[in-house]
């Protein structure tokens, strides 16, 4: 059944059944056709075809242009209802809507970027391409470490050089609860440690601290603290995009950009180092390779990743 011809026997049934306030079916109907036009652009127009990732796409661009909780909730009712109704006819249709979980009213969405504010925040055009000193290169470093592979900040304070596997295309981070885990790392990060490890080293040598292990280091030589990156993100956001942002907002966009792109929710999970999300009630987990290669595939920052086909990868 095409998308509009379901949406359309969808509201003429609910306005004829007079279950429903007239102001009630006027704005499902406006969700519904937003929703619509969201599939549509996706190249999708049989209503069979909508997948669970399908759904979350459209539910996080809501979001991402500033749609309210309450307003989501709504738009979600509405497709819950069209899935209902449609499946009184048409048993056996797939339901995306099953399995998905909306937050209540109250709660707090978590901030995020757009693609676009993302792509200005980590390459803007306006700053001059000399090459860049010491805290230039660990503040892009910093950057494009909490972005591509999605690190909490004390995760990536905790980075010793050791935990970056250039080969694997990989890092390995310290999560909650002492729990280890092993995340891509996008071209992007490669490029601005191979800018950042010569600085370092210089300055390691300037100040006789050549056995600092540390990955990020501060003007004295030493670890750079989770107040210190703060701190920084805060001025780039400010600086680049004229906002205030964490380094968790940069957490958030690279999970939402990548949830967008891929659909697949284990992969986020696994990406994040999630015990448990919010859509998902058991932990599942996903081996290293087949979230190598849906992260190559969907993560704006990994584009066209070169990555070698070996044991070293898992």
């Amino acid at each position: 059944m095409l998308m509009q011809e379901a949406v359309d026997d969808f509201t003429v049934a609910l306005a004829r059944s007079g279950r429903s306030s007239p102001a009630t079916v006027a704005a499902y109907h406006r969700d519904l056709q937003g929703w619509l036009h969201f599939m549509q652009s996706r190249g999708h127009q049989d209503i069979a075809h909508i997948q669970p990732g399908d759904l979350r796409a459209y539910l996080m661009a809501e979001r991402s242009r500033g749609v309210a909780v309450r307003s989501l909730r709504r738009r979600f009712a509405a497709l819950r209802a069209l899935y209902r109704h449609l499946q009184k006819d048409l048993p056996d249709l797939s339901n995306p809507v099953q399995g998905i979980m909306m937050p209540k009213s109250e709660q707090r969405l978590p901030d995020w970027l757009t693609v676009d504010q993302a792509k200005q925040l980590m390459d803007p055009a306006d700053e001059p391409s000399t090459a860049p000193n010491f805290a230039q290169s660990r503040d892009q470093l910093i950057l494009e470490l909490l972005y591509s592979s999605a690190l909490r900040v004390s995760e990536l304070a905790g980075l010793d050089l050791q935990d970056l596997d250039r080969h694997g295309g990989t890092v390995r981070v310290m999560g909650k609860g002492s729990k280890e885990r092993i995340v891509p790392a996008g071209k992007t990060v490669w490029r601005m440690l191979d800018l950042y490890l010569p600085l370092r080293h210089a300055l390691l040598m300037d100040k006789h601290l050549l056995e600092e292990n540390a990955l990020l280091l501060n003007a004295s030589a030493h670890r750079l603290s989770i107040r210190s990156i703060q701190i920084r993100i805060k001025e780039l956001g400010e600086k680049r995009l004229g906002q205030h942002i964490h380094p968790h907002t940069l957490r958030h966009s690279a999970a939402s950009h990548f949830l967008q792109s891929a659909g697949d929710l284990r992969a986020v999970q696994e990406y994040l180092g999630h015990a448990g999300i919010a859509t998902t009630a058991i932990y599942t987990h996903m081996d290293y390779q087949q979230l190598a290669h849906v992260y190559d595939a969907a993560h704006p920052r990994a584009k066209h990743t070169q990555r070698p086909e070996t044991e070293d990868n898992v």
